[in-house]
């Protein structure tokens, strides 16, 4: 017998405006979901409630780089077999300058 199970899950860094002027980057929380769709759409009501943001305190949120992962498991005769597959995606509405300190960030953890 075969079961498949797929779970979607994301951490990040996000990009805002900090209180009192200037702009800066802050891990994103984890997020997990039944598919990519319900993520996105949660990282993107996040983005717009600030909820986002893993606690730095940001006036507004521009936008996130995401690492989207894909987990899928197949149980066949009792024994896991796992397969994650992973891409990064931005959300918001991010300048390619700000895209690319981003990727620098997350390049640098």
């Amino acid at each position: 017998m075969k079961t498949e199970t797929i779970k979607w899950i994301s951490e990040g860094i996000v990009f805002g405006n900090y209180w009192g002027g200037g702009r800066g980057s802050y891990a994103a929380i984890k997020l997990s979901a039944n598919t990519k769709e319900e993520l996105l759409e949660q990282a993107n009501k996040g983005l717009d409630d600030g909820s986002l943001d893993a606690g730095m305190g940001y006036e507004s949120l521009i936008g996130a780089l995401l690492n989207i992962t894909k987990i899928t498991t197949i149980i066949i005769k009792g024994k896991s077999f796992v397969n994650e597959e992973s891409e990064l995606e931005f959300i918001g509405d991010l300048s390619e300058e700000q895209q690319d300190f981003l990727l620098e960030c997350n390049y640098s953890y």
